[in-house]
């Protein structure tokens, strides 16, 4: 029975992820009330995997668990994407005149700002985790209080939903990656998409040329994320995401981008399945 850690607590959308991408395995979760914590948990092997959001079409990249994956050295093994349909959710009996605050995930409320903005007049509190802010309402009974999390959630903790999908874009949609240790063996037999961390000099052009590598190989790049590096100002990590028909090809794409004299660092974060065509 595999250990998954993730953040939040049973009925958030990282259970959603893991439910998806383990279907069928046996699993035990780890409920984290951080991002740091799961990343701390992954990195000490005290689980076996962990699923950690990294970019919603929304809200955008969560560009600190980037952060994390290269603090802690963490291996990306695969990916997920998930549907993302938020909810608002109550203590049974309640409609949303009755609503005096919302709690939810800082990233959900970003992703409900239309809704938010509409209702104007209810104070909105950040939580750490979408479930937990249902788990909260459903333990201590709180009424006039509402969460915004997944129907999933509001089943869990017998919470009555007042607004259904009030998510800003009905198109919703957040990538999880897949996580190891960095010393654990990857099960990976076949890949066909990379993460790449690299660090380039301050010279002119020299980002340019590493992308026109890229492109002149015909490898498709599918995300490009600059992160500022710490204590070193206006300095930044540069995270990309490719993917490829033919091994061979990216092979031949590391090999020429390791010769760029600009390169000071070219770092391979993961090699897996592109998460877009999983069966």
């Amino acid at each position: 029975m595999k250990r998954i850690a993730i953040q939040g607590v049973k009925g958030c959308f990282h259970h959603a992820a893991v439910s998806t991408y383990f279907v069928g395995c046996k699993y035990k979760l780890m409920e984290c009330s951080s991002f740091r914590k799961l990343a701390f948990s992954v990195a000490k092997s005290n689980v076996d995997i962990g699923v950690m959001a990294i970019e919603n079409t929304i809200a955008g990249t969560i560009l600190t668990n980037y952060s994390l994956l290269s603090e802690y050295n963490l291996k990306i093994i695969g990916e997920v994407y998930m549907p993302i349909k938020h909810h608002l959710m109550a203590y049974p009996g309640q409609d949303i005149e009755d609503i005096k605050e919302i709690y939810s995930h800082p990233m959900a409320l970003l992703q409900c700002e239309s809704f938010i903005d509409a209702h104007s007049w209810i104070k909105i509190s950040e939580y750490f985790d979408t479930a937990s802010a249902a788990k909260h309402i459903s333990i201590y009974k709180k009424r006039g209080l509402a969460a915004i999390a997944s129907e999933n959630a509001a089943k869990e903790y017998g919470l009555e939903i007042i607004y259904k999908n009030i998510q800003t874009i009905e198109s919703n949609f957040t990538r999880f990656f897949i996580i190891k240790n960095c010393y654990e063996q990857n099960e990976n037999d076949f890949f066909n998409k990379a993460s790449l961390r690299f660090k380039i000099l301050h010279t002119t052009g020299s980002l340019s040329k590493i992308l026109s590598i890229i492109s002149s190989i015909g490898i498709n790049m599918t995300k490009i994320q600059s992160i500022p590096i710490i204590q070193r100002p206006w300095e930044y990590s540069f995270y990309v995401d490719v993917i490829f028909n033919n091994i061979k090809d990216y092979e031949k794409m590391k090999q020429r981008i390791q010769k760029i004299t600009c390169l000071h660092k070219l770092s391979i974060m993961g090699e897996y399945k592109n998460g877009r065509i999983r069966s």
